[in-house]
């Protein structure tokens, strides 16, 4: 039964592999990938991390492995790289559409890595789930993670958010298992995977506090004396310190090659204006040592993103835009882009979970209980302590910063659901107990049965008919994948994702069409080169303050831009000025769309 359940959850994760390879085909590269590409290149084959420090080597490695395939050209005798502080753009722009290489190519095989990432994310949850909550328990939960538009859109990116998954699975997974064995082999595996963690995204950081909080917790429910809680306490640290040497042996072969008077000049450049001056100078001074400035390197992607998270982003939500963020953005994104199936499935088991719970079947001494569910205890935890978290942070650009949570999520669920289905264990003496225990459970779980297995095939339908917009998908309850836009756009919707499409359609609808004049969210800057490649002559860059083009003409512009400048500043973020604000084209309505995320008009 064990091979069967494993069988069945390859076959789910094939699927969402085909489902994630074959929909990213005409996706263009999206707004991230064009610095995340050009980086990782970079590091693999130029020993050097001065491009995209934000954000941790480990997974662009991953993407440009396949690229050392291709013989590219990637020139370091640019300002881009010899002079600028981090010129990521410039650099991964002249990789990937202007030093010769074949774009379509690169995008599409260094997006590879991560498709398989997401594989091995599934295959990880699925054997864990399924050694502390049973088969059928982790078979539920891999349909759930196959089945997810919010998994399978960010399956097919080189962009951090399965990075995150991988990294909070690994590193809570292998810590409980750590702490119920408390085994050299088990130390040393939490370990390994805390440090792989720190390198696939700075978030990861909170795994230190967290598996602080899940060893009390274990210590409490064990009813630990002061003696065993200090030999835990040095263990955990030991588990803090394998992963950092870990983090530092990763990133020596990214300085290797990086000048150290460079990196210092950037160092001082990038974080500059951190807040907490102390650690600024640790930086430097980490920097400054041959030995440890790798460390410097890593401290410093910290500061970076931490400093860019407390100052938000501007985003648009619900007809508003503001760079403040809104405590109620994560739990509507995630109610409108997760299937309305899978929502329903989570309030049954809510409801259920509060019916059992109030019936005292699972109540008694709370130490008892976290000891003998420490598994489902750290679940748990992870999953409110990670939303608490995401609800009050101004970063508000995208449901994809939920993803750690969602293999644990997916636990919960399943678990409720499977012990409503299941019955009692089988019985059989007379015949009288025979039938009684047949009945109880094969014939009365058949309503539930079908039930689930409806919602299932809901699921499952939903994501089929999405494709292959899987990005811009959201549910029924906001009118669908068209009109999602009006609720929030950047990587929930338009991440620049729909050249390739804009492309397709004018050259199949609009063949007589000379020129198309494009806002497109990437900018004259990022995405330039995409721009020209895509479209090649017959694009002209256009905005607001340059008036209506033409009369006649074609008009296109990413619903990002658009619904950013036609939304109400809220939260002190600026007014836009009226020759900014697209005003003359609010009374017109598109006439066609290229993917879902950028609009076509045509100018009266």
């Amino acid at each position: 039964m064990k091979k069967i359940t494993t069988i069945l959850a390859g076959f789910l994760f094939f699927v969402m592999f085909v489902l994630a390879f074959f929909s990213s085909y005409d996706d263009s590269v999206i707004f991230d990938e064009t610095a995340h590409i050009g980086a990782g290149y970079s590091y693999i084959t130029e020993f050097d991390m001065r491009l995209n420090p934000e954000h941790p080597p480990l997974f662009k490695d991953l993407a440009a492995l396949p690229l050392l395939t291709q013989n590219l050209n990637f020139r370091t005798d640019t300002d881009a790289w010899q002079n600028k502080v981090n010129g990521q753009w410039d650099a991964g722009g002249g990789l990937i559409f202007e030093y010769g290489n074949d774009p379509q190519k690169i995008i599409r095989l260094s997006r590879l890595p991560i498709m398989l990432m997401s594989v091995l994310v599934g295959f990880l949850f699925f054997f864990w789930a399924r050694r502390h909550f049973g088969k059928r328990v982790a078979l539920l939960g891999a349909f759930f993670y196959a089945f997810s538009p919010t998994v399978i859109a960010h399956s097919r990116f080189v962009t951090t958010d399965i990075a995150a998954a991988l990294g909070f699975l690994i590193g809570i997974s292998t810590f409980v298992d750590f702490l119920e064995t408390r085994s050299k082999k088990h130390l040393i595996v939490a370990g390994l995977a805390f440090g792989i963690a720190q390198s696939l995204k700075f978030s990861l950081f909170l795994l230190g506090p967290i598996s602080i909080v899940l060893a009390i917790l274990w210590a409490y429910s064990n009813r630990m004396d002061i003696k065993n809680f200090g030999k835990l306490a040095g263990q955990v640290l030991l588990i803090f310190i394998i992963g950092a040497l870990l983090v530092w042996l990763i990133y020596i072969p990214h300085v290797w090659n990086y000048p150290q008077e460079k990196q210092l000049s950037d160092a001082k450049t990038l974080i500059s204006t951190f807040k907490v001056k102390p650690f600024v100078d640790l930086d430097l001074w980490l920097i400054k040592n041959d030995f440890t400035r790798p460390l410097g390197h890593y401290l410093m992607g910290v500061m970076m993103v931490t400093q860019r998270t407390a100052g938000g982003n501007s985003a648009y939500f619900w007809g508003e835009v503001s760079a403040d963020g809104w405590p109620h953005y994560f739990p509507i994104v995630y109610l409108l882009k997760e299937t309305l199936g899978f929502h329903i499935l989570t309030l049954m088991a809510l409801v259920l979970a509060f019916l059992r719970i109030k019936r005292k079947k699972e109540r008694g001494n709370a130490r008892d209980w976290i000891r003998n569910n420490f598994a489902l205890t750290a679940t748990l935890f992870f999953v409110g302590f990670y939303w608490i978290l995401t609800i009050f942070n101004p970063l508000n650009i995208g449901i994809r910063h939920l993803l750690p949570i969602f293999p644990f999520v997916y636990i919960l669920v399943a678990r409720e659901i499977i012990i409503w289905i299941s019955g009692g264990e089988a019985s059989y003496g007379n015949l009288m107990q025979t039938i009684k225990s047949l009945y109880k459970n094969f014939v009365a779980p058949a309503p539930k049965i079908m039930i689930l297995a409806l919602i299932m095939l809901w699921i499952s339908g939903s994501v089929l008919l999405a494709f292959p917009f899987y990005l811009s998908y959201y549910n029924e309850l906001a009118g669908g994948t068209l009109n999602g836009y009006k609720i929030a756009t950047d990587s929930n919707y338009d991440w620049g994702q729909d050249l390739k499409r804009l492309a397709n359609k004018l050259e199949m609808d609009y063949p007589e069409e000379d020129t198309v004049y494009l806002h497109y969210f990437g900018g004259s800057s990022q995405n330039s080169g995409a721009q020209q490649y895509y479209l090649g002559d017959k694009f002209k860059a256009h905005y607001s303050s340059f008036g209506p083009p033409p009369s006649g003409s074609l008009f296109a512009i990413s619903v990002n831009e658009l619904m950013g400048l036609w939304a109400t500043p809220v939260a002190g973020f600026p007014e836009q000025e009226p020759q900014n604000s697209y005003e003359w084209l609010k009374p017109l309505e598109p006439i066609d769309r290229g993917g879902t995320s950028i609009f076509i008009y045509r100018i009266p």
